[in-house]
């Protein structure tokens, strides 16, 4: 009974460790564009497009490859 417990606490940690990493990479990943277009926006004087397109980009991305990550492990289960 108690390894049974073990192994399902085990498992609810691995989705919160994974979770947690999404949110890192989505973070970080907006982060990293909005720089970039900032950095564009400078250098072409678009402010503040590529900053913004490039921010919605990142997200969008990100949340894709989490939902189609999600979806895959969904099947598996």
């Amino acid at each position: 009974m108690q390894t049974r417990h073990s192994h399902q606490n085990t498992m609810s940690y691995t989705h919160i460790l994974t979770l947690s990493a999404w949110g890192f990479a989505i973070v970080i990943a907006s982060f990293l564009f909005l720089y970039v277009g900032y950095w564009l926006d400078e250098l072409f004087r678009t402010s503040p497009t590529f900053m913004i397109g490039l921010f919605l980009l990142a997200v969008f991305f990100c949340i894709g490859r989490f939902y189609r990550e999600a979806w895959l492990k969904r099947e598996r289960w």
